[in-house]
């Protein structure tokens, strides 16, 4: 298993699934960044669930809101553009996999939540952040990056 060889297709759709979800998270980052008045307050405030009260507590404390926005913010931005040029890759995939675990249990696909922001479809389970997440596991398992991206230069000890 370990010498498996993979097709040019098999390859680039790997390649293409990283940068697909690398300029999602940097798209996200960038809108935020350039919105003013964004926050996320409403986000926040809108949490279901068993940890629902944490998320509440930090959106009720400015200075830790604050944080916590500025780190969503430059987190997306980061781990998107990582993603895309394959760099530090590894440490990218992994943290877009924390804030998206964050993302999902502040709004669990659970029974019974009903949330104020809208969403895209109905959920039990599994929503867009936790298969994002699981893809994450995939772009990690499958390291591209070795092959296409900055992290080949870095790291190629030959």
């Amino acid at each position: 298993m370990k010498n498996t060889k993979y097709s040019t297709w098999q390859f680039w759709s790997f390649v293409i699934l990283r940068v697909a979800i690398g300029w999602h998270f940097l798209y996200e980052g960038i809108t935020k960044l350039l919105n003013p008045d964004w926050s996320s307050l409403g986000y926040l405030m809108d949490s279901k669930g068993m940890f629902e009260g944490l998320f509440q507590s930090i959106a009720g404390n400015a200075n830790l809101l604050n944080v916590m926005d500025f780190f969503n913010i430059w987190g997306l931005i980061l781990i998107g553009a990582g993603l895309i040029v394959g760099m530090f890759t590894r440490i990218a995939a992994i943290s877009g996999i924390v804030l998206l675990a964050f993302y999902y249990l502040s709004h669990p696909a659970i029974i019974g939540a009903n949330y104020a922001i809208p969403s895209e479809g109905s959920y039990l389970w599994v929503n867009k952040n936790l298969i994002e997440l699981l893809t994450l596991w995939v772009v990690i398992l499958f390291p591209t990056w070795k092959t296409v991206g900055i992290d080949r230069l870095l790291f190629n000890k030959k």
